[in-house]
């Protein structure tokens, strides 16, 4: 099965993460080919606007857990983060394009961060977000030790990240972590702001993201390099490897 699907529509390219028996969680092969679609859309005059969204009734529950302890041995994650998901957040964030999360259902882990990396972020109304790392006693990454807190204040962000409980789709919207919302025409309003966004000034839109990137990112590849520092520390920790065998137990992990 191709792990992420393309289509074009009316100047926007529509990339949709496709492994929906997966909740679309991120393997490497997904990751990669999200990262060469995003290169194809920036180096193509005929794309405008990117939208970014998930198959079936789910954003992303974030990155394939399995996977990556799919070889049993010990695995770098500042090693995995650097060819996975912090080059993702920087190609998001430099394209001189705007890039739409489409946040159809759950979003999760690392696939918060790239939501919280795109432009503009539309929700459908049965979607809710959830920092994820805390669960199985990692940091943050993908840039969300960053974006969150600028999104809805580092009181907030530390009390998602510490509960590790849902952000309902309506709270997202009055924080400004959403831009819009929309049910029974989802589909239809996410494409007409793709539409609208993608007839723009091109060269405007992407002068304004430098100019917003200076003013409020400017450390933001500091950011994730440190990201991964302390995430290969926490990935070596007995309570990593506790809180990953109770998520594959399916049971509550004991701390102590």
């Amino acid at each position: 099965m191709t792990t992420l699907l393309s289509s074009t529509q009316a100047g926007s390219v529509i990339l949709t993460l496709n492994r929906p028996e997966r909740a679309n969680a991120f393997n490497f092969e997904m990751t990669t080919a999200l990262q060469h679609a995003l290169t194809d859309a920036e180096n193509d005059p005929q794309v405008r606007c990117v939208v970014i969204t998930g198959a079936g009734n789910v954003f992303s529950a974030g990155q394939d857990i399995g996977e990556m302890k799919k070889g049993g041995g010990e695995i770098s994650y500042r090693e995995h983060l650097e060819k996975t998901y912090n080059p993702l957040i920087l190609q998001i964030r430099n394209m001189g394009k705007p890039v739409i999360a489409a946040v159809n259902g759950p979003c999760a882990g690392a696939a918060f961060g790239i939501a919280l990396a795109c432009d503009l972020r539309i929700a459908k109304s049965t979607a809710y977000f959830v920092v994820g790392f805390s669960g199985i006693a990692l940091a943050p990454d993908s840039g969300i030790s960053i974006f969150l807190p600028k999104y809805i204040g580092l009181g907030r962000a530390k009390k998602y990240f510490y509960s590790n409980k849902k952000i309902p789709v309506q709270l997202a919207y009055e924080w400004g972590l959403v831009n819009q919302v929309g049910g029974f025409n989802y589909q239809r309003l996410v494409m007409q702001i793709a539409g609208n966004l993608a007839t723009g000034p091109r060269e405007a839109f992407a002068a304004g993201k430098k100019a917003f990137n200076k003013a409020i990112l400017p450390n933001l590849e500091d950011a994730l390099n440190y990201e991964g520092i302390l995430q290969d520390a926490a990935g070596k920790s007995a309570e990593h490897k506790e809180g990953v065998a109770a998520f594959f137990e399916k049971r509550r992990p004991k701390f102590d």
